[in-house]
């Protein structure tokens, strides 16, 4: 890993000298094998299944699965140091941290013991990717309004609805469904049923949406005509426990969003401070004038509060202390800052920094997603300020 920017004493959890070994390891995987290949898939719009089925061999998907299950048998570190490596080395767009640390998680928590070993080794093992249909297009983080129904029959569930913007969409072979069981209910009428697209009829993907940003992320419309799926496939097993599945595991989700903004933050100032040493104007470098060293200044402290939070933070969720309004702090703020930073070290580039060539460009417009997804972060504000 390249040095980072930012002079922050090791948090305990980074500690470990195996710890060490893995975030090496996983360095050179996205070096060797994803980084050259970045702009092609850019230009495709998608991630190549192949590059799933590498990861899976060198154990990086499920990190943070039990053994058992076919997974390393890790925890949060493991999925913290693949999410850094990841925005250090720009690979963004290949969906392996919503596969390994949003998705993985609701089958290891609420999966039956048969769902575990029906679909935890094939997670593992890239030959499954997952994705969560949440979002639908008339509800977005108000997730009680979703219209999405699953209807008991017999021993299967007849899904109709549509979701959108749905990360993994195009590849996803399991998708976690976030339907109703019953719409008189509320948030108590919420379910999560599991859909294996290859076993199916009555699925169908939309397009590869087009974006701002993330362009190698294949995001997709999903539909839902009449699918049935065997009662079995209800994550759990229990009519209405998915509002609660939701609720629960949204916090580690939110901090990952945080943990992606840290990350990319020290790209981009490690990115500027390179450019603006090399870059001549007016006898000097861009980097001599006080301007750029006091906004370079400003982006490093700001950047440096935000590591020692997010590290704050990974500490918590580690010992199941991570509240939902201190993840929410996690998300908005870092997310906010991230794209205040970004945006500072773009200027930086002058001109440059508008040309889609150069990674700050291509940062700019792939952080702008942040403060929407996993929840707006004026949703967000409303979590926290119900602590007060």
């Amino acid at each position: 890993m390249q040095a980072s920017p930012l002079d922050v004493p090791k948090a305990n959890w980074r500690q470990d000298e195996e710890l060490e070994i893995f975030s090496d390891a996983v360095g050179q995987f996205f070096e060797k094998e994803c980084v050259p290949h970045v702009p092609q898939w850019r230009k495709d719009g998608i991630v190549p299944m192949e590059i799933w089925k590498k990861a899976g061999e060198m154990g990086l998907l499920g990190a943070s699965v039990p053994e058992e299950y076919g997974g390393a048998g890790g925890d949060f570190r493991h999925e913290a140091i693949i999410i850094e490596q990841q925005q250090w080395k720009g690979v963004d767009g290949f969906g392996i941290t919503l596969h390994n640390a949003i998705i993985a998680p609701y089958i290891v928590a609420y999966g039956t013991e048969e769902q575990k070993r029906r679909w935890l080794p094939g997670i593992c093992s890239g030959e499954l990717v997952t994705a969560i249909a949440m979002t639908e297009p008339g509800a977005g983080s108000d997730l009680q309004g979703m219209k999405t129904t699953a209807k008991r029959d017999g021993d299967e569930y007849v899904i109709n609805g549509s979701k959108t913007f749905i990360s993994n969409g195009q590849t996803a072979n399991l998708i976690l469904v976030c339907v109703k069981t019953d719409p008189t209910q509320g948030a108590k009428g919420i379910s999560i049923a599991v859909v294996e697209t290859d076993k199916v009829e009555g699925f169908r993907r939309g397009r590869n949406l087009e974006k701002v940003g993330q362009h190698a992320a294949d995001t997709s419309e999903l539909f839902f005509d009449e699918v049935r799926v065997p009662a079995s496939n209800l994550l759990g097993e229990v009519e209405g426990k998915g509002f609660i599945q939701l609720m629960q595991k949204l916090p580690q989700e939110r901090h990952i969003i945080g943990l992606q903004g840290v990350g990319m933050i020290e790209r981009a100032i490690h990115e500027t401070v390179e450019y603006v040493k090399g870059r001549k104007a007016f006898g000097g470098t861009i980097f001599d004038f006080q301007n750029t060293q006091f906004k370079l200044a400003e982006c490093k402290t700001e950047a440096t509060v935000a590591k020692v939070f997010a590290d704050h933070c990974t500490e918590r969720l580690l010992k199941e202390e991570l509240d939902a309004a201190t993840a929410s702090m996690s998300k908005y703020w870092i997310s906010d800052l991230q794209c205040k930073i970004i945006d500072e070290c773009l200027q930086l580039h002058g001109g440059f920094g508008y040309m889609d060539e150069y990674p700050i460009a291509q940062m700019y417009a792939d952080a702008r997603v942040q403060r929407i997804y996993g929840g707006a972060n004026e949703v967000m504000k409303m979590l926290i300020a119900r602590t007060l």
